[in-house]
């Protein structure tokens, strides 16, 4: 069963085997507003957690995506910078931005569960 880990930026990674795949949460997306353009990163990118891994903008600004994990970029949503609104759309599922192999899976530890995202989102409102 793949497991689902969020961080406090509104990313989230559900991971299967050593790979994880990654996007914003529906929180981010409904701040964001409609979603205009994305800029994904190259696949064989290095990336850190918390580091820059993508750009979103919108009709109300431009954002950083960070990673949620560390690793090696192994795939993209190449459908996304055509149809950057499947973000708003379905922003756990056809609005993923890439797929990561973590480097250090121990790094998922430090992440919330979908019940500790949703008591992070209640201290937000």
């Amino acid at each position: 069963m793949a497991e689902l880990r969020f961080t406090k930026e509104h990313e989230w990674v559900r991971i299967e085997g050593d790979v994880g795949t990654c996007g914003i949460t529906d929180y981010a997306q409904s701040q964001l507003g409609d979603v205009v353009f994305v800029e994904l990163p190259a696949v064989g990118r290095k990336v850190a957690r918390g580091g820059d891994a993508a750009v979103v903008e919108s009709v109300k600004a431009a954002s950083e995506v960070y990673a949620p994990v560390s690793g090696e970029v192994v795939a993209v949503n190449e459908g996304l910078p055509d149809n950057p609104a499947q973000v708003n759309q379905s922003p756990m599922e056809d609005g993923w931005f890439m797929k990561i192999r973590l480097s250090d899976a121990a790094e998922l530890t430090a992440m919330m569960d979908e019940a500790g995202y949703k008591a992070y989102l209640a201290t937000l409102s």
